[in-house]
């Protein structure tokens, strides 16, 4: 199920739209890689709509109890001439949203890093907590990924994300809080 509309024209590749379903739900995107220039330009929008949690992990099993839907839109803007090389220059936003879900007890812990609580589910079974919202906005700049905003609430605890993703780097300087 894809749809896209592909255009090069002066080393400029364009596709708008590149619409596909994935997980149950659609990515709708367009996507202009400038090459007339070194190094290339590369600009990105997409966004995401009914994407089943439990259907973009099929293979992980503390997802296989999970349900809700992923909602997201991405704008950013990059130079390079390897994907490594656009992500370590990006700049601009990327903004998710869950509402109504669930998720395993077991992806919860291990998600506040209690290993113990995991280990125990593991051994006793394993709970659905419900989802109330998980929101997220993260900036781009040069590169550096930032979380301005992400939080996953759900009936067990608050789980708040700070810090950043360094794609220029390949470096992580993260706190997950739960509360």
């Amino acid at each position: 199920n894809l749809e896209t509309h592909l255009v090069m024209k002066d080393a400029v590749l364009t596709l708008d739209p590149l619409k596909f379903g994935v997980a149950g739900g659609t990515v709708g995107s367009n996507i202009r890689l400038d090459g007339s220039t070194a190094p290339m330009k590369g600009r990105l929008n997409l966004g995401a709509r009914h994407l089943k949690l439990k259907e973009l992990f099929p293979t992980f099993a503390p997802m296989q109890t999970a349900f809700g839907e992923v909602n997201g839109d991405a704008s950013l803007t990059a130079t390079g001439n390897s994907p490594a090389a656009l992500l370590g220059t990006s700049n601009g936003e990327v903004k998710l949203l869950i509402n109504d879900g669930a998720i395993s007890s077991s992806l919860l812990e291990i998600a506040g890093l209690n290993v113990g609580n995991y280990v125990v589910n593991k051994l006793f079974g394993d709970d659905v907590v419900k989802i109330n919202c998980m929101a997220a906005d993260l900036v781009s700049t040069n590169g550096v990924m930032e979380s301005k905003l992400f939080a996953f609430d759900t009936e067990k605890a608050l789980i708040n994300v700070n810090g950043t993703v360094n794609f220029r780097d390949e470096k992580l300087d993260i706190d997950i809080v739960p509360h």
